[in-house]
């Protein structure tokens, strides 16, 4: 039967995995800016018969983005993209719960990445224990000049039958899969690597609130 454990962490290579990703559907019997400066309005000058014209506007110039550069044994990652919550994930939908599932978990992989947990803090759970293990990491290393190299999540699968619990929440299972993680010290060397796992398997339970999604509650899937 499948169950929540919630005080499992998921995403620390040092935790217990999960049921493998590829089950999760079986597990759960789911069903299945860069504007230019503006332009330049053009100089006014004087023709021989005193009568003014304007030359054309000139073409706004791109601004030029800054590369993303992933971590390395050189230094940490640079530039890197700002998850952006899409808009099918602001509805109450199948679509939407999801969408936000893995834009969830984007935002968690983009803390790995940068070390920046103040947006993965918004929208964590409530005395989240999991929560709270998986920041320490990050947070420790990503300071007094350690870093993170790896790590990054991505989610090949979600799925929910999008129907409300006993609590009027809904229940989405998704596929998790990080790539393996190198601990840095500020002199560039290696602390530990942790080598690849198997996908977990996740449950994210989602409130649908004032037109907004949120996470209640969290788990790796057991069965």
């Amino acid at each position: 039967m499948t169950s929540i454990n919630v005080s499992t962490p998921w995403g620390i290579r040092s935790a217990a995995a999960g049921a493998a990703g590829a089950a999760v559907a079986a597990a759960l019997m789911l069903a299945g800016c860069a504007g230019g400066a503006p332009a330049d309005p053009g100089a006014v000058s004087s023709t021989p018969t005193g009568s003014a014209t304007s030359s054309p506007p000139s073409t706004p110039t791109p601004t030029a983005t800054a590369a993303y550069k992933p971590a390395d044994a050189s230094g940490p990652a640079q530039n890197v993209p700002v998850p952006v919550l899409p808009e099918v994930a602001k509805t109450e939908t199948k679509e939407g719960a999801e969408a936000f599932a893995k834009y969830w978990f984007s935002v968690l992989s983009y803390s790995y990445e940068t070390g920046d947990v103040a947006t993965f803090e918004s929208i964590e759970p409530p005395a989240c224990a999991a929560c709270q293990k998986v920041k320490e990491v990050i947070v420790n290393w990503n300071s007094e000049g350690r870093w993170l190299v790896g790590g990054k999540l991505t989610t090949p699968v979600a799925d929910t039958t999008f129907e409300k619990d006993e609590t009027g929440n809904y229940k989405v299972a998704v596929q998790v899969r990080q790539e393996p993680l190198s601990y840095m010290r500020a002199d560039g060397t290696i602390a530990r690597t942790d080598p690849p796992m198997p996908d977990q398997g996740n449950l994210l339970v989602l409130a649908y609130k004032n037109g907004a999604w949120s996470v209640t509650e969290l788990g790796s899937i057991v069965g």
